[in-house]
């Protein structure tokens, strides 16, 4: 282990103590400061990102998540001065109780301490989860790929200078360097860091999961489905599964399978026919390819395969599925869900209900569709990350899940018999 190594560990667990201590106003002026200045610098950090930009090829569906405009950087300052504007999740009292003895409890809210981040091609992240950390009181050690390095240091060295202006130390945000090395010192970094948030996709979170000493909360992977079914209305299916599909290929919420009832197939022509205006590439099974088969381009439509399901596609592409009951489609959902998000049409309330029961995922949709999957439009602020596991948080994790607990016990000279 080298001396670098052990200093950054050691400073971060330091940063987080210090973060005890400083007020929640204080917190919302860094992060509103924060704001301002990513603004104001938004020439350097596109600089910077335009070197990443320059290595990735742009048919790269995560050429998109790279990808820093002045809009965004515009949109992710009102983010920040949204978390600003929430109440601080710390020092809630979740439990108090008084004991027979007199012995009074109380169990309140407290920040987790040194959060780990590692994340792919996503600079905006840097931002997200320093706004949200900090608003928690916790330190974050962010471990970017390299294909956004340059993006992230310039984001982390404005982040650092905004926090020495308000005499914080610097070290509350600590970027690792980009390589392999130091992916295995954080997932090793027992005793200083107290969860790892790994951001990406199902590579990314199933070795970080697989290979971390320090627990960790699995988010990000999102294989999604839409039910078409027996009772749905088509022109709400139709826009769902276009919004669901093309807002934002590159994006964990976006929808990956079509599954529609046996019934509807004739209609399915209808329902896909706005994806052929964004080159949608369909991968369908036999019988929805029948009826595709010269009412979708025919460069466009192909025939599914085994891989073709249960895939996180992150491109303009989509497989469908077509089932002979409501319980079939649950069925063909709940083998290949990652547990992100799953929707249903149906005007049925019957059928709505059985699929809001029966679907084991984190956000279950009826008539809406998964793209809304998101922090901010959950009402939590910048989000950092969803999570897909069942342990602590579950969905779209803002402020409250980057928080743990601790019992308070108070007395007055009592002992134990």
């Amino acid at each position: 282990m080298t001396q670098n190594n052990i200093n950054w560990k050691q400073s971060a667990v330091l940063a987080s103590r210090s973060l005890n201590l400083v007020s929640d106003e204080t917190i919302n002026q860094v992060l509103l400061a924060l704001a301002d200045t990513a603004v104001v610098k938004t020439s350097i950090i596109m600089t910077e990102n335009a070197k990443d930009l320059a290595a990735m090829d742009k048919s790269n569906p995560m050429y998109d998540r790279l990808l820093l405009s002045k809009e965004r950087i515009e949109g992710i300052a009102a983010d920040i001065r949204n978390v600003a504007s929430l109440t601080s999740p710390l020092g809630k009292t979740l439990m108090e109780t008084e004991r027979p003895n007199g012995m009074k409890i109380t169990k309140i809210t407290v920040p987790f301490g040194v959060v780990g981040i590692i994340y792919e091609a996503r600079p905006n992240v840097s931002f997200d989860v320093f706004s949200l950390c900090l608003k928690s009181g916790n330190a974050c050690v962010l471990k970017g790929g390299t294909d956004a390095y340059h993006s992230n240091t310039a984001i982390v060295q404005v982040i650092q200078s905004v926090l020495e202006q308000f005499g914080l130390d610097k070290n509350i945000v600590t970027l690792l360097p980009a390589g392999r090395e130091a992916t295995a010192e954080l997932m090793n970094a027992v005793g200083t860091v107290d969860v790892i948030i790994p951001r990406g996709g199902k590579g990314l979170i199933d070795f970080v999961r697989d290979n971390s000493r320090i627990p960790v909360i699995e988010t990000g992977a999102g294989i999604c489905h839409t039910y078409f079914d027996e009772f749905g209305d088509l022109k709400k299916g139709k826009e769902i599964v276009f919004n669901a599909k093309t807002r934002r290929v590159s994006v964990c919420n976006s929808l990956d399978c079509l599954v529609i009832h046996e019934k509807r197939l004739a209609d399915l022509p209808e329902l896909c026919e706005k994806l052929a205006t964004k080159n949608v590439i369909i991968y369908a099974d036999l019988k929805a390819y029948t009826f595709l088969n010269g009412r979708y381009p025919a460069a466009l439509l192909q025939k599914a395969n085994e891989e073709s399901y249960g895939t996180e596609f992150l491109d303009y592409k989509m497989a469908v599925k077509t089932v002979a009951s409501l319980r079939d489609a649950v069925d063909h959902i709940s083998k290949f869900s990652s547990k992100h998000s799953e929707c249903i049409v149906s005007e049925n309330s019957n059928s709505v209900l059985f699929f809001d029961k029966m679907v084991d995922a984190a956000c279950v949709y009826t008539n809406v569709s998964t793209a809304f999957t998101d922090g901010a439009q959950f009402g939590l602020g910048a989000e950092i990350g969803i999570s897909t596991q069942k342990l602590h948080a579950r969905g779209p994790m803002g402020l409250g899940e980057l928080c743990s607990y601790k019992w308070i016990i108070k007395g007055d000279g009592l002992v134990r018999s």
